[in-house]
């Protein structure tokens, strides 16, 4: 696994391809910035032709046709494996066998786990260099409906474990491997696949333009309305699903949550041992473990808003123990924490290990932030609306978590039910909040000019998901040898 940032060779690739557009692409280098040189005005003197000219000029070091680009199993390409058990590292070894199981079960599996390893193979991909915040795991499985603490429910991307500012292409050829490796494992016809993932990336290119000619202030307050998602499905049979599935997460409160996770035991409020998914720490009824629990609550209450302190000081916590999750974040440190305002008035949250980002060493950026902020700062700038527990701390073995509410009425896409027409319909939803999370810390109207009104760009990335598709597939069967070899051990939990 690489340790530095490979810029040269990105350099090297991004002025490979073909120039597309002859209006921009052959025209001097030189005389294309001086165009583009609009940040040297006062910003009231900015037009939004100066910023689309700005991305138009992006295309000379990094035609859109060049995003098609990539090699399978390109010579001196990292060892799938080799970067899996490197990633492993310092992580709980005694739930390894989990992560690496869960991977095993199918190549979609596989690349919910593997973003390690795309994060490396993004950064020899031809680039823009332009940088938002980005999400780092963008897969379409991190992408759903919850609830606003203003109670609206929207639909966004939820999943911020590896943000860190990086290309903004890079989070949507993630997010459209995603789709052909999704549709794949549903049995989808090959060119049915790479239509999702043009769709999602033509679905992009359109809101990303709508959100460039909207004052700053409108765009940053946008949001995606859930119910209204629900209404523009086609498939009446999948609309009535989802309906259903919204209805019971709006029905589903914290004591319902406690009725499934907890129990009351010798008087006492206590979460269910559930091993080796959910159990106690062996040390967890001693007095200095407990110490250490009320210690980190003390430094993550630090982290909220004033406001959200108050709040939070209505709740005294009653147990905690550790959770197993995700596939990617298997072998973490993570938890669930019970706590009680009064009587049958119960509050979950979700601590979670915040590692540094796998975009962090591929980066021209550098963070002064610890994982756990750079996740919660990253969250905020991307969603929407973010939860008001949203907060982080550093605990006094010097790991890094960040804290949420472990549910707050999340609805999750029922991705392996999606035929053909469901996928193009959830690759519209996507690409839309991708823009809009992308659009809040980037210009809109620099991403926009660049993308341009045309499929081309559309078109190269779906190309490029359909090679990644062979690749994320190869990367699979090297995992399943490794544990045929004996080299990593896996357990089907």
């Amino acid at each position: 696994m690489k340790t530095k940032n490979p810029r040269s060779k990105k350099e090297e690739t991004a002025t490979s391809g073909k120039a597309a557009d002859s209006k921009v692409e052959n025209r001097p280098f030189k005389k294309v910035l001086q165009e583009a040189a609009y940040m040297n005005k006062p910003t009231h003197m900015r037009t939004l032709k100066d910023r689309y000219e700005a991305g138009r000029a992006m295309r000379v070091k990094c035609p859109r046709e060049s995003h098609a680009e990539f090699e399978v199993n390109k010579a001196g390409r990292d060892n799938p494996v080799d970067v899996l058990i490197e990633s492993s590292v310092g992580r709980i070894e005694s739930l390894l066998p989990i992560r690496y199981g869960r991977m095993l079960v199918t190549p979609f599996t596989f690349f919910r786990g593997a973003a390690v390893i795309m994060a490396d193979d993004l950064a020899s991909t031809p680039s823009t260099g332009y940088a938002v915040q980005a999400c780092g795991d963008c897969h379409l499985l991190n992408f759903g409906a919850f609830a606003t603490p203003e109670r609206n429910i929207v639909f966004d991307i939820n999943d911020f474990d590896e943000t860190f500012p990086a290309p903004w292409e890079w989070d949507l050829k993630r997010l459209a491997a995603s789709f052909v490796i999704a549709s794949s494992h549903n049995g989808h016809k090959r060119s049915d696949a790479v239509a999702s993932a043009v769709r999602l990336a033509e679905c992009y290119r359109d809101r990303m333009q709508e959100l460039a000619e909207t004052p700053t202030l409108q765009a940053w307050y946008s949001y995606i309305d859930y119910r209204a998602l629900i209404e523009l499905t086609e498939d009446q049979q999948l609309k009535k699903r989802r309906k259903k599935v919204l209805a019971k997460a709006l029905s589903r409160d914290a004591q319902a949550e406690f009725v499934k996770l907890a129990h009351v035991k010798g008087g006492q409020p206590r979460i269910k041992d559930q091993p080796p998914l959910i159990y106690h720490e062996a040390d967890s009824e001693t007095p200095e473990y407990r110490a250490r629990i009320v210690h980190s609550a003390e430094l993550y209450r630090a982290s909220l808003p004033a406001d959200v302190r108050v709040l939070f000081d209505r709740y005294e916590i009653a147990d905690n123990a550790l959770k197993v999750v995700g596939v990617g974040s298997v072998g973490t440190i993570c938890g669930i924490v019970l706590l009680f305002a009064a009587e049958n008035d119960p509050l979950f949250l979700q601590v979670k290990e915040a590692r540094p980002s796998v975009l962090e060493p591929y980066s021209n950026f550098r963070s002064t932030l610890n994982c756990g902020a750079r996740v919660v700062i990253g969250q905020r700038i991307m969603q929407a609306a973010s939860d008001i527990f949203l907060g982080h701390y550093l605990n006094s073995d010097g790991k890094d978590f960040y804290v949420r509410q472990l549910r707050d009425v999340k609805v999750r896409p029922m991705v392996e039910i999606f035929n053909p027409s469901n996928m193009l319909g959830f690759a519209r939803n996507c690409g839309w909040a991708l823009a809009r999370a992308h659009a809040r810390s980037g210009d809109a109207a620099i991403i926009a000019g660049y993308i341009g009104k045309g499929k081309a760009f559309a078109n190269a990335i779906g190309q490029f998901a359909d090679k990644y598709l062979e690749q994320n597939e190869s990367d699979h069967r090297s995992l399943i040898e490794a544990i045929r070899e004996g080299k990593i051990e896996a357990s089907a939990l």
